[in-house]
């Protein structure tokens, strides 16, 4: 569907919803949903025309996604709520105990939150210090005796479940799989014939990407040579300093330092324009005289610009993004999450 007939119908339809708020619509379109389908992959027709599956789902896969997650999460956490609930009364130390009681006496009891932890937190988040004072200080020391709490009751729950799994009797949504564009002369690490690819989108000014680059990390520590993992350019109009970045990577990957410039601009994000660019290539040993030619000259423009189309064609919306061969994994998720669909994909 093309961008002018998309932008097209999202106009209509709010247009629509702002006047059906203020009057009764006179005509709507003839819709009958939950029609038994007459062939196969198709999944609605309009007199003689049939829309395809493939049409139909192209370009929501990861909003359908998000969407069916919300559901299941919202699932998953009622049944441990009724689980929890039942294991408690089964066990005969409850007897004559309320719920809450049992759960402080035998699975989680309060513990004292220092001044130091609270202090952390304050940082962690770079609270202002005009917004912190005894009240937020009470609402972050009972937020971080409740973290504790759910860590109890998952260790509980997993103890409790060791023998006698839940048998839930609903499913987990699919992670939606791409045909993703690399390309040729991408910045890769790891074994060259590795079962398992992994290509990550991403933006070198992006704060949560510090945290992608972390666990790109700690795969490449744990699988090594069993994956590779293919770095391709993301960088968002809203960052003033990261189209910068991702050419100042590719003028280094010139080099053949690509991933020593990499490292270094997620963990100084605070240089990331053009004389700390430079600052920073000259320190790790590049040619001062071409890398800074390179930068002046936007030489590496079209390669970025390469990679942003690649990643528009993959689905990419927004960073960090990673396929693992091909599976989309969105945002900088724990590792087990990658190390899921690595050990099926291994």
């Amino acid at each position: 569907m093309s961008t002018r007939i998309k932008v097209l119908v999202l106009f209509l339809l709010v247009v629509g919803f702002v006047f059906s708020c203020h009057q009764d619509v006179q005509s709507k379109a003839n819709f009958l949903f939950n029609q038994i389908a007459t062939k196969q992959g198709v999944v609605a027709t309009v007199g003689n025309i049939e829309i395809t599956e493939k049409e139909f789902y192209d370009g929501i896969e990861s909003d359908l996604y998000e969407a069916e997650m919300k559901i299941f999460s919202l699932k998953e956490n009622r049944l441990k709520a009724i689980v929890l609930e039942k294991l408690m009364d089964a066990d005969p130390r409850k007897n004559g105990l309320s719920s809450d009681d049992y759960l402080a006496k035998f699975i989680s009891k309060d513990r004292d939150v220092s001044e130091k932890e609270i202090e952390k937190f304050i940082q962690e988040r770079s609270i202002p210090k005009e917004h912190v004072n005894d009240g937020l200080k009470d609402r972050i020391k009972k937020f971080l005796q409740m973290e504790d709490k759910k860590v109890d009751v998952e260790k509980w729950l997993a103890k409790e479940t060791e023998k006698n799994p839940v048998k839930a009797f609903f499913g987990k949504p699919e992670r939606p799989k791409f045909d993703v564009v690399i390309g040729e002369n991408v910045p890769m690490v790891g074994g060259k014939n590795a079962k398992v690819t992994i290509v990550e989108f991403s933006d070198f000014q992006c704060p949560f990407c510090v945290k992608g680059h972390e666990v790109a990390a700690e795969i490449k520590k744990k699988y090594g040579d069993k994956v590779k993992i293919y770095f391709k350019n993301m960088p968002l109009s809203f960052h003033n300093h990261a189209q910068g970045a991702a050419e100042a990577a590719m003028c280094a990957n010139l080099e053949g330092k690509f991933w020593k410039m990499h490292d270094w601009m997620f963990t100084h994000q605070n240089k990331l324009d053009a004389e700390g660019l430079k600052e920073g290539a000259k320190a790790m040993g590049l040619n001062s005289k071409k890398f800074d030619a390179c930068l002046d000259s936007h030489e590496m423009k079209s390669v970025v610009q390469k990679d942003i189309a690649d990643a528009t064609k993959s689905g990419v919306k927004s960073t960090p993004t990673f396929y693992v061969n091909g599976v989309l994994v969105q945002g900088a998720q724990p590792i087990e999450v990658f190390s899921e669909i690595i050990d099926a994909e291994l």
